[in-house]
């Protein structure tokens, strides 16, 4: 994915069973209100590319004509079909999750692709209930053949984004599957909303509010024991990964910051700014990626689109795992 900011929807509902272990089902369309149509900016080189699914940044920070319908509701789309090999993990052990993007005409996995974000493809893994989250970075196989290694802490339902541009596509594009996570399940309450995250002695500020239509800025300021963090490290191209997941359907938004490292005027903390627009009203979770002192963390937010808060517990201080 290029610098610049990108949103793509995406949702689906599942039918589980339990017992003593936990099954998933396949997907069901979610109910979604329409969202108007909205442009995305990437910048490729200095020029601009307007995708149709997401929010774009006007140049000058501030959200275009908000998000369009969400994307990411179908494993197919487009002419390319989300080949998930691993349907069904074990819950807290390693282990590999195998995948392949195929192009619908040929049935031939896709083999090349355009790389975004410093990445020629992203896999997001998210639970049912959004109490876990993972950003993986597979290796490609020559044959097109993805694999990453995950260990997912608990039993129960799971969605798996791939977030890709096959080579010669004019746009990127999200599709999603269906994971199951074997073992004893029982589900959790959001957490609450609260303004600051705590994640390994850091403290992350949420300002601004996620909202419908234009959308509008968000900002999260970095701080650690106290003190502002000013030498934020690049990480995919940018200075924060936010990625945002709809309760209930798991609509997908992908946020990038406004700003590249180096462009001159984009600073390496405390802030990182994003425009954003949600396809609905709703309760959303908000992950932040952000790298210090070369390691990733994520801190984690509860919020309601339109800026209104979502009550309930402080979430407990923790470092979220990742394959990154």
């Amino acid at each position: 994915m290029n610098t610049g900011l990108k949103i793509t929807a995406f949702a689906a509902a599942v039918a589980a069973t339990f017992g003593g272990a936990y099954g998933v089902g396949r997907g069901i369309d979610p109910v979604t209100a329409e969202a108007p149509a909205a442009g995305h900016a990437e910048h490729d080189g200095g020029r601009e590319k307007k995708h149709p699914e997401s929010v774009g940044n006007d140049g000058d920070g501030h959200a275009g004509h908000g998000a369009s319908e969400p994307g990411g509701l179908k494993i197919s789309d487009r002419g390319y079909t989300l080949d998930l090999r691993s349907t069904r993990v074990d819950a807290d052990k390693e282990q590999r999750l195998r995948f392949a993007v195929v192009e619908d005409a040929t049935g031939r996995n896709v083999t090349a692709y355009e790389k975004e974000h410093d990445k020629e493809l992203h896999l997001i893994v998210a639970s049912r209930d959004l109490t876990t989250y993972r950003h993986l970075h597979p290796v490609r196989a020559a044959d097109g053949t993805w694999s990453a290694p995950v260990r997912l802490p608990e039993a129960g339902g799971y969605r798996v984004f791939a977030d890709f541009r096959p080579s010669g596509a004019q746009e990127a594009l999200t599709l999603g599957a269906d994971l199951g996570v074997a073992g004893p399940y029982a589900p959790k309450d959001l957490p609450g909303h609260r303004a600051t995250a705590k994640v390994d002695g850091y403290d992350v500020t949420l300002k601004g509010a996620l909202r419908t239509g234009a959308g509008g800025d968000l900002t999260l300021d970095v701080a650690r024991n106290g003190r502002p963090v000013t030498d934020l490290q690049p990480y995919l191209g940018a200075y924060g990964h936010l990625v945002a997941l709809r309760a209930g359907d798991l609509a997908y938004l992908h946020v990038h910051p406004n700003g590249t490292p180096g462009d001159g005027r984009t600073k390496a903390g405390p802030g990182i700014s994003f425009a954003a627009a949600a396809p609905s009203a709703g309760t959303y979770r908000l992950f932040l990626d952000f790298k210090h002192r070369g390691e990733v963390r994520t801190a984690e937010f509860t919020v309601h689109a339109d800026g209104e808060g979502h009550g309930g517990p402080d979430p407990e201080e923790r470092t979220t795992p990742h394959g990154h």
